[in-house]
C-alpha cells in the first residue's frame, strides 16, 4: 500500500486493498512466508488472495526458496518506457520462457488489457510496474494463458506482485483439513489412509478425477507448447461445489522449455540429481555426469498415479476392474515410448469415457 499511495504501483484491487479497504483478508492456507495464500472477501466476492508468491524456477533443485531478502523493487518498466516498448518486454520474456509458440502477440495484448486495471483503455507506469513483477511468477503466467479453461481458477484483480483469484470451496483434494498442529502429530502413513476416509460419494469423484484428466489434456501441447507439472499432489488441487476441479497451486507447473534450459547442465551423480520440484525426473547421463533434457514421465502418468487409490476405493464392481487395468496402463506411460502422443490421447479418452459412461446418469454429474 506504500508503493500504492506513492504511485509507484497501482492494480484493479489497489484503491481496495488500500483506500476503500473493501478486500479483506481472511484464513491464512499457507506455512511459509515466501507464499501466503489467503481466503478472501472482496466486497460481496468470496475469493483467494495471493502475495508474496516466490517464482518456482529454483536454480538449485530440492531445496525450498530462502524467505525473500527483500520486497519486489518495481524498478521495470522505468519512466519514460513506452508501451511499444513495454509490449517489446512483455513479448522478449514470453519468448524467452515460452519459445517461438503459439501467436506471443495475442498473449501480448491479453496481458496489457488485463494491466489495464481501471478499465482507461490505456496501461500507465504504476499499472505496469504491477503486470511485470505479476510476470515473473510462473503460476501468473500460466493463469493468464489458461483463463478460459475450465479447471483454472479465474483471475479477479491484482495490486503490485499480490493477485485475487476467485474462491474454490474446497481446497484439498480429500475432504478433511486439520488445524497444523494435529497435523504434526499424525503420522503420515495414517494421514494417507484417513484423507482416504474423508473424500466425496464415487459419482463425485469420478467427476473431480474427469476434471483432472481434462487439465491434463489443456496444457499438453497446447498453443504456448507442452508444460510440465513438477508437485503432482493432492494438496494443490481443490474443486467447487459443483465438483468441478480446479488447480489450486500452479507454481510448480512450467513450460517443458523452460525446464530444460534449467536442467541441461546440471552436474550428477546419479539420476537422483535430476529431480525438478518433487516429481520432474530426467536421467543422468553418466559419461558426462550431466542431467540429461528428457523428463521421463508424462502428466497423464502422474495424475493417474495420484488418481490411482482415490477412484480405486468405493468403484462400482462393474467397472473396478476395467478401472484398474486403465489406470495401470496410465501410469506405466513413458515419454519415451514410441508413438507416445497417440497412446497418451488413447488412454486419457478410455478413463474419461469409462467414468463418464458410469455418472453421465447420475445427479452429480
Amino acid at each position: 500500500c506504500d508503493k500504492y499511495k506513492t504511485g509507484v504501483i497501482d492494480g484493479s484491487a489497489c484503491s481496495s486493498l488500500c483506500a476503500k479497504e473493501t478486500l479483506y483478508f481472511g484464513k491464512c492456507l499457507s506455512t511459509k512466508p515466501n507464499n501466503q495464500v489467503y481466503l478472501g472477501i472482496w466486497g460481496n466476492l468470496q475469493s483467494v488472495i495471493k502475495c508474496q508468491m516466490e517464482e518456482a524456477a529454483q536454480p538449485d533443485f530440492g531445496t525450498d526458496p530462502e524467505p525473500r531478502k527483500e520486497i519486489v523493487l518495481f524498478d521495470k518498466p522505468t519512466r519514460g518506457t513506452t508501451v511499444e516498448k513495454f509490449k517489446e518486454m512483455v513479448y522478449g520474456l514470453f519468448k524467452a520462457k515460452l519459445g517461438e509458440q503459439g501467436n506471443l502477440s495475442e498473449l501480448v495484448n491479453l496481458i496489457l488489457s488485463f494491466a489495464d486495471g481501471n478499465k482507461d483503455g490505456r496501461v500507465s507506469l504504476p499499472e505496469a510496474k504491477s503486470a511485470w513483477a505479476l510476470l515473473q511468477l510462473e503460476e501468473f503466467l500460466l493463469m493468464v494463458i489458461l483463463q478460459d479453461k475450465e479447471h483454472t481458477p479465474k483471475l479477479i484483480g491484482f495490486c503490485g506482485d499480490l493477485y485475487v483469484t476467485e474462491r474454490v470451496e474446497y481446497t484439498s483434494l480429500y475432504g478433511i483439513s486439520l488445524p497444523w498442529v494435529i497435523e504434526l502429530l499424525i503420522p503420515s502413513g495414517f494421514r494417507r489412509s484417513m484423507d482416504q476416509w474423508f473424500t466425496p460419494s464415487w459419482p463425485r469423484k469420478a467427476k473431480i478425477a474427469i476434471g483432472l484428466l481434462e487439465f491434463v489434456e489443456d496444457i499438453f501441447h497446447g498453443p504456448y507448447g507442452n508444460f510440465l507439472m513438477c508437485d503432482t499432489s493432492a494438496k494443490n488441487l481443490g474443486y467447487n461445489d459443483k465438483y468441478d476441479l480446479k488447480m489450486m497451486d500452479m507454481r510448480k507447473i512450467v513450460p517443458e522449455i523452460n525446464l530444460k534450459e534449467i536442467i541441461k547442465d546440471r552436474q550428477c551423480d546419479s539420476d537422483l540429481d535430476c529431480i525438478y520440484g518433487t516429481d520432474c525426473r530426467t536421467l543422468c547421463d553418466q559419461s558426462k555426469m550431466r542431467c540429461t533434457t528428457e523428463v521421463i514421465q508424462p502428466n497423464l502418468a502422474k495424475a493417474c498415479q495420484l488418481l490411482k487409490d482415490y477412484l480405486l476405493r468405493g468403484a462400482p464392481s462393474d467397472i473396478h476392474e476395467e478401472l484398474e487395468k486403465q489406470l495401470y496402463l496410465c501410469i506405466a506411460l513413458k515419454v519415451t515410448a514410441n508413438q507416445m502422443e497417440m497412446e497418451h490421447s488413447l488412454i486419457l479418452n478410455n478413463l474419461k469415457t469409462l467414468l463418464w459412461k458410469k455418472i453421465s446418469h447420475t445427479n452429480d454429474s
